[in-house]
């Protein structure tokens, strides 16, 4: 492959005020090849080093970083620890400045959504409960079929909350992909929307869902959100219940207690080598991972906001929520297509929701 020019390099000014710098001035590391070799050398520095300059909270600190003694292949990190991603992400910024804003939605009409960080907070809470109260409970799957929307960000730190595993399921996929998937992990309880606009078009998603709970052979107790609107949502009585409604009667739930591996997130790989595969991520690894990842590869800060052009089902989506929130920016959601009413709707985003960290794929 032809190498292809680099578009875009940092100036000396901007390395030298990035958090990397600063990370590497606060422990007396001159060059970036320094940094590397140290955090190869001595792991157990680099990974405290990191937790402590962004201020990752344990509830209960752990006493082993990384316990390999069943081999390489099968680490444990942060044994004894416990740490609950829901309060990484929110609650400790809630507490700093409940007013600061944590999360801006678009639609295709270009209809928007904010909420702050105190909102958001008790969106997570009531969602919580309205997963308890509708049967999940710590360790049991919650699969999520939403379109990239607040709902969606509120779900995955809801299920979080009570330490259930989080199932993302593309919102554009059919009834057999969201079977297997439904099939494979057995959820206890299904959010899903009645559908979503693209080019202008309401597409159904609650037809797909039922059809797939149906094809599965599954029992989850579906919670729906009225995201169209539409009056005559398929329903089946004693299973099916409102979003909105779910939410204004459950009590607001605080974190539970989830230990540093305790299952938190099941994301499937693409399936283009092969049947998709669960990969299945523990609330420490992947709050620790993604927080040093936004921070230091991507430069998210607190006052930054960051948005894929993603959905849930793909793991940037699960990526950008955590990545973002653990560092204290705020997210930028858009529920629609990229291209759509012109080729430049991508860069209208940009500058309608505010956004300073932009991921995009590859054409």
């Amino acid at each position: 492959m032809d190498r292809q020019p680099i578009v875009w390099k940092a100036s000396a000014a901007e390395v030298a005020r990035s958090r990397t710098a600063d990370f590497m001035a606060r422990h007396g590391i001159g060059t970036y090849q320094d940094l590397v070799g140290r955090s190869i050398a001595d792991l157990e520095w680099f990974w405290e080093a990191a937790i402590g300059y962004l201020g990752i909270p344990f509830s209960k600190p752990y006493h082993t970083l990384v316990d390999t003694s069943d081999g390489i292949q099968f680490p444990r990190w942060f044994s004894g620890g416990e740490i609950n991603i829901s309060e990484v992400c929110v609650d400790r910024w809630v507490a700093r400045d409940p007013e600061r804003t944590a999360l801006v939605a678009e639609q295709e009409d270009g209809t928007q959504r904010s909420y702050s960080f105190g909102e958001l907070l008790e969106s997570v809470e009531r969602a919580a409960g309205a997963l308890a109260e509708a049967g999940a409970a710590k360790g049991d799957t919650v699969a999520v079929y939403l379109p990239m929307t607040p709902e969606a960000v509120v779900s995955m730190l809801a299920a979080a909350r009570i330490g259930a595993i989080y199932v993302p399921i593309f919102s554009g996929f059919g009834t057999e992909a969201v079977a297997s998937r439904l099939e494979a992990s057995q959820p206890a309880v299904m959010v899903t929307a009645d559908g979503y606009t693209r080019r202008g078009n309401p597409i159904g998603m609650k037809e797909t869902a039922d059809r797939a709970i149906e094809t599965a052979g599954v029992t989850p107790n579906v919670i729906v959100v009225s995201n169209l609107g539409q009056p005559d949502t398929p329903w089946t009585a004693g299973r099916d219940r409102w979003w909105e409604e779910s939410l204004e009667a459950a009590p607001r739930m605080g974190a539970v207690a989830t230990t540093s591996e305790d299952p938190v997130l099941l994301a499937y790989t693409s399936g283009t080598t092969g049947k998709p595969k669960g990969v299945v991520h523990v609330h420490g690894g992947l709050a620790v991972k993604l927080a040093v990842e936004g921070a230091f590869q991507f430069e998210i800060a607190p006052g930054d906001r960051v948005m894929w052009m993603t959905d849930m089902g793909w793991i940037m989506g699960p990526w950008m929520v955590v990545a973002g929130l653990s560092n204290g920016a705020s997210l930028g959601c858009y529920d629609g297509a990229p291209d759509y009413p012109t080729t430049g709707r991508t860069w209208k985003l940009v500058e309608s929701l505010g956004i300073t960290v932009l991921g995009i794929s590859p054409p």
